[in-house]
């Protein structure tokens, strides 16, 4: 039970002190906070302090009884009075009636019809307040649900009463006030305690949750003042463990109109869609941050194959600058859209499957540490921000660099055999490998010709031939499909192609080597390791490649 607040007011200092034993006030809920000896000591208790019940003799000095009643209720009192008179008036007792007073007790006072009277005032006074805090209830949430529709543009503007709502500012803003780590629980900080601002009556801002959202709206140029003057003591980023650290804000645009209020959460909305592309400890976003949408290139299959195939030939060339460069041109590209955010992860998730298969296929006897597609999707789709996934698309980068292992030499033309050896399947051309080893065309084909004593192209075709000889062998393939797997989609061309290089046809080859083995020259017995070699003459180099 709350303990109310009892003032006894009385001009004869026995009766005073009586009346303060009179009763057991402890028992009855009321604790003797004060006395007075005269009206107008009275009064200046009643509203320097909290009173809940006022025990007055009806006759005393500067005011008397009823004179304090009427003027403490005109000045808004909402106490209760229990009047005591050594007159029994009934016209005094009908003047104090009017004024709101409860209890009207002739002197002497009966101990038991007073504590009667106060148990009755008690009883009221707690019912009430009970009626006042269901009423306030009430209040707020039609208030919350009045508030909710202004946000959404879905009321009706006429009807409301702007003043009744505290909505008569002359500027207002949206807030939303949320989580910094979304997964941890809320945090309870008291927006009020943030902006260093009290919020009687809500008249400074309003909090309400609306599409699991937490909302602040900002009510006046000081409320507005001091939310900016707390973005900018935060503008560094906060402190760790402050109460700044544990929460993300995003705000609309200022409008000067409660019709308009719905274009500042429409802003926030907007924000709380884009928090993906937020920088690491970002804990701001605001409305000057959001951009008209612009044409943009489709997420299609083929683009993200296309980033995918352009970052497995940095890879495989060992080429750090070009892998950055790619990877920060991607963050770029995906931070200027407006796409669903799913779909932005999926995309990425096809880039870094495009890579992982395109690296396994190169390289299928090497140790490469790739996470499974279905762990790398549920990965990447559970983090929260784009820098994140950047981090770990650099991070696998630089570990499958790596792992894919350098040639021996140590020169650049060691590096681009090593790559023809892992991609001759592929439709190689100088001018689109150059640039993976940081050189023109041009400049490497010059290189390339006085180390190995041959054209690049006719280097790429030696491989290939070297390897059809191989497949030749297993009569279960078709020439068409040996042509296929070794990069010439031509069979025609491979004809051609095999013949310059061997004198013969594959099919004349299949037959000349079937024949062999046959006379007795052992089968080139099964192997999980192959060696496929071409001797250059020119300056004795040798290059061996192992699958």
């Amino acid at each position: 039970m709350n303990i109310r607040n009892v003032l006894i007011a009385d001009d004869e200092p026995i009766v005073l002190e009586g009346l303060t034993y009179i009763v057991d006030w402890n028992e009855l809920g009321f604790t003797v906070c004060a006395t007075a000896s005269n009206g107008q000591e009275t009064l200046d208790k009643i509203f320097s302090m909290h009173i809940d019940l006022v025990l007055l003799d009806i006759r005393m000095p500067k005011k008397n009884g009823i004179e304090v009643v009427e003027e403490a209720v005109s000045r808004g009192f909402v106490g209760k009075f229990i009047i005591l008179s050594g007159v029994s008036d009934f016209k005094l007792a009908q003047a104090a009636m009017r004024y709101g007073v409860d209890f009207y007790l002739t002197k002497p006072i009966d101990e038991e019809e007073l504590a009667q009277a106060v148990a009755s005032v008690r009883s009221l006074i707690e019912k009430e307040a009970r009626a006042s805090l269901s009423l306030n209830r009430y209040r707020e949430k039609a208030k919350e649900g009045i508030l909710r529709e202004i946000l959404l543009n879905r009321c009706d503007y006429d009807a409301l009463d702007l003043n009744d709502l505290n909505l008569n500012a002359s500027v207002y803003q949206v807030v939303s006030y949320e989580n910094y780590n979304p997964s941890s629980f809320y945090q309870p900080w008291n927006f009020a305690d943030l902006m260093r601002v009290t919020n009687q009556d809500n008249t400074t801002f309003d909090i309400l949750e609306l599409e699991r959202r937490r909302i602040v709206l900002l009510k006046g140029g000081f409320a507005i003042s001091k939310f900016e003057n707390l973005l900018r003591h935060y503008a560094q980023g906060p402190q760790r463990g402050s109460p700044f650290d544990s929460i993300f804000l995003a705000y609309g645009r200022r409008v000067l109109k409660v019709q308009e209020i719905f274009r500042s959460y429409e802003d926030v909305k907007q924000l709380s869609r884009r928090r993906f592309f937020c920088q690491e400890n970002q804990h701001v976003m605001g409305y000057t941050e959001l951009s008209s949408p612009q044409s943009q290139t489709p997420l299609s299959p083929e683009l993200s194959a296309s980033y995918a195939r352009r970052l497995a030939n940095y890879i495989q060339s060992h080429n750090p600058s070009l892998i950055a460069d790619t990877i920060g041109e991607l963050s770029a590209f995906l931070s200027g859209r407006d796409d669903d955010i799913t779909s932005i992860k999926h995309f990425l998730v096809d880039i870094y499957i495009g890579v992982r298969q395109a690296l396994i296929q190169r390289y299928p006897n090497e140790d490469i540490p790739f996470l499974a597609n279905s762990s790398a999707i549920q990965l990447i789709e559970g983090k929260y921000y784009l820098y994140e996934i950047i981090g770990f698309l650099s991070g696998q980068a630089e570990l499958w660099t790596r792992c894919v292992g350098q040639p021996t030499g140590e020169n650049v033309i060691d590096e681009v055999l090593y790559y023809i050896y892992h991609n001759y399947q592929e439709n190689l051309k100088l001018e689109e490998i150059a640039p993976l080893f940081g050189y023109n065309s041009s400049y490497l084909g010059k290189i390339f010709n006085r180390k190995t004593g041959m054209s690049f192209n006719s280097f790429v075709d030696q491989v290939r031939i070297d390897e059809s000889k191989r497949l030749l062998s297993d009569e279960s393939l078709k020439v068409y499909e040996i042509a296929k797997q070794i990069g010439y989609k031509n069979v025609d061309y491979f004809h051609k192609k095999f013949k310059k290089y061997t004198g013969t046809s594959p099919a004349e080859y299949r037959k000349q080597t079937a024949g062999e083995r046959k006379q007795g020259e052992p089968e080139n017995p099964p192997q999980t390791v192959r060696k496929l070699t071409i001797d250059v003459t020119l300056s004795h180099f040798h290059y061996s490649f192992r699958h």
